[in-house]
């Protein structure tokens, strides 16, 4: 399966059903008055956090999801049916985001979290809604909402308790395969794992998740060689085990490594974003952690072995000599690996990267001023987010809609903002796509 863990995808609620324009007729029943009823809710956009996906390469080839759509209300009040939410799965980990603005929408971290992403339109209402003591016989309904529409932008960053870390060539998919039950693909070539991957170690009563992470280099930072894209796999893991290769030269060669892949680290902290504001999480030097030098087995490794022994003993590191294809050393390195999970327990919402409960995606109800702009000669705008909401409701071809229209108008102050901007009499005043010529009271008569 192909790893993705970085995509793209569009998605678009529900529109709400018309409200139905009807009255009641039936036989001895002359005026039976209005029963027209209100149309369906549009369905929500849903991500759910499924344990079963891995990867989200689903959404290489399919990047738009839209909801379904409510039903339009009938008469003899039969209210449309509400339309059908969209379920969308992906793996443990993902991070949502709004590709327009950047804001986190959500954190999706344990199977089973669900977020609303895009909320379908809201119902129109139907003409039996808006009858009254005074009027009595309405004629009119309205149009139902539009669902929101959003750009969004997934994440994913592993949930793994241990990270292996080091350079290309180091060992680290062997050492996954040597201190796991993973399988990972193994060459004797560099950047051979070009996605990481996941091993279980079995231990008592608990399964640790080890994470082999693809090769870091110098300037991964910058996205050189493999780059961030894989730097953020680390986020989530409780300790971190470097992975030093000890056949790649002389002690200082091998401890190079150790101080780039550290170099990394505090380039990719202090980089934007790369941590939340208020995130009490340590970064990634100073997470807990030990150094295995591998390939022990090859000659001439012994004698720098000893001096990256004492370098690491000195500066108060964990340390442990192995050998991923003979055994050597591997007991131990399990053995402290169980350490270090009891010493540093799986806290909850210590994986998670963003607020637990999702952004709430309501519509911003403040009273906004209406805006006027002159937008040509004799030409204006009117722009108000909760004026333009309420007549994209309208149907111009109910006979009431203009009056209701105009009634509306007064209550926005529209006429007169109008005038104070400059409008004329006959000046063209456009409000969302609608456009009509200013008259000054003749709308109100």
């Amino acid at each position: 399966m192909k790893f993705v863990d970085f995509t793209r995808i569009h998605v678009v609620g529900g529109r709400g059903g018309n409200g139905c324009l009807s009255f009641r007729r039936e036989k001895f029943v002359p005026k039976g008055g209005p029963d027209g009823a209100d149309g369906g809710r549009g369905g929500d956009i849903i991500l759910e956090a499924a344990s079963g996906a891995l990867t989200l390469a689903d959404f290489v080839y399919k990047k738009k999801f839209t909801a379904g759509h409510g039903e339009h209300g009938k008469g003899s009040l039969k209210t449309g049916a509400a339309g059908t939410d969209r379920v969308i799965q992906v793996p443990c980990g993902t991070i949502v985001y709004d590709d327009d603005s950047g804001e986190i929408l959500a954190d999706l971290v344990e199977p089973g979290e669900r977020a609303v992403i895009a909320r379908g339109g809201r119902g129109g209402r139907g003409n039996a809604r808006f009858a009254n003591s005074v009027r009595k016989t309405p004629r009119f309904a309205e149009k139902g909402d539009p669902g929101e529409e959003r750009h969004v932008l997934l994440e994913l960053k592993l949930i793994a308790d241990v990270g292996l870390v080091g350079f290309p060539n180091a060992g680290k998919s062997s050492l996954l395969a040597a201190i796991s039950s993973a399988r990972p693909k193994i060459a004797g070539y560099p950047f051979t794992t070009l996605s990481p991957n996941l091993g279980v170690l079995a231990v008592d009563d608990q399964k640790i998740v080890i994470a082999d992470v693809p090769g870091l280099i110098e300037g991964a930072s910058d996205n050189k060689g493999l780059g961030i894209y894989f730097l953020r796999h680390i986020e989530r893991t409780r300790f971190l085990i470097y992975v030093l290769d000890l056949a790649s030269g002389g002690p200082e060669e091998v401890l190079d490594q150790w101080r780039i892949v550290r170099e990394e680290f505090r380039a990719y902290n202090s980089m934007a974003g790369a941590r939340l504001p208020g995130d009490e999480r340590d970064d990634l030097v100073s997470r807990p952690s030990v150094a295995a030098g591998n390939k022990i087995d090859l000659p001439g490794t012994a004698e720098t072995d000893e001096k990256v022994r004492a370098f690491m003993e000195e500066k108060g590191i964990p340390y442990f000599t192995v050998s991923a294809v003979t055994g050597e050393g591997i007991e131990n390195l399990i053995n402290a690996i169980v350490v270090l999970a009891r010493e540093h327990p799986r806290p909850s919402g210590e994986t998670r990267l963003a607020p637990a409960e999702p952004v709430a995606l309501q519509r911003r109800r403040g009273r906004e001023a209406v805006t006027i702009v002159k937008v040509g000669e004799g030409e204006y705008r009117v722009v108000h987010e909760g004026l333009e909401r309420i007549l994209r409701r309208y149907d111009f071809d109910h006979e009431d809609a203009l009056m209701r229209f105009a009634r509306l108008l007064k209550r926005f102050r529209v006429e007169e903002l109008l005038e104070e901007n400059g409008a004329q009499k006959g000046d063209k005043v456009y409000i969302r796509d609608l456009e009509f010529d200013f008259e000054p009271d003749r709308v109100m008569e």
